[in-house]
């Protein structure tokens, strides 16, 4: 799967370098980060499924060359199969309650736009 890192809008424009701040779950820059932090997941489990974020708890970003998100966030088994599928977009989540899992983890994701890299030195999940 090939994602797309141009697109990541900057928090906020009064964000100065230095300590994490808080920034709004909903942000898409926030959102992009998570499913960032999904793919690396996802790219690391043994899991016959999926995993997408279902929900962002907490989110804090700070400005070190580029972005760096600091993420709480629930992450939920979906029905889309690893070997089938890409994109989690078109991905429900599980319905049967045997196959249900949810995760919480914990995601730090560099972003620098302008050299199109992603860096997640931290996913920990549970």
């Amino acid at each position: 799967c090939i994602v797309s890192v141009t697109n990541v809008p900057p928090p906020h424009s009064t964000i100065r370098p230095g300590s994490p701040v808080p920034v709004s779950t909903n942000n898409p820059g926030v959102r992009k980060a998570a499913r960032f932090g999904v793919y690396r997941y996802n790219n690391s489990s043994n899991d016959l499924f999926l995993f997408k974020e279902s929900q962002i708890k907490k989110a804090m970003v700070q400005v070190v060359r580029g972005l760096k998100y600091l993420l709480h966030v629930e992450i939920k088994r979906t029905v889309c199969e690893k070997r089938d599928h890409c994109s989690l977009d078109s991905c429900h989540f599980q319905r049967e309650k045997n196959l249900q899992r949810m995760l919480r983890c914990y995601f730090e994701v560099w972003i620098t736009p302008w050299t199109h890299k992603v860096h997640i030195p931290v996913a920990h999940c549970q």
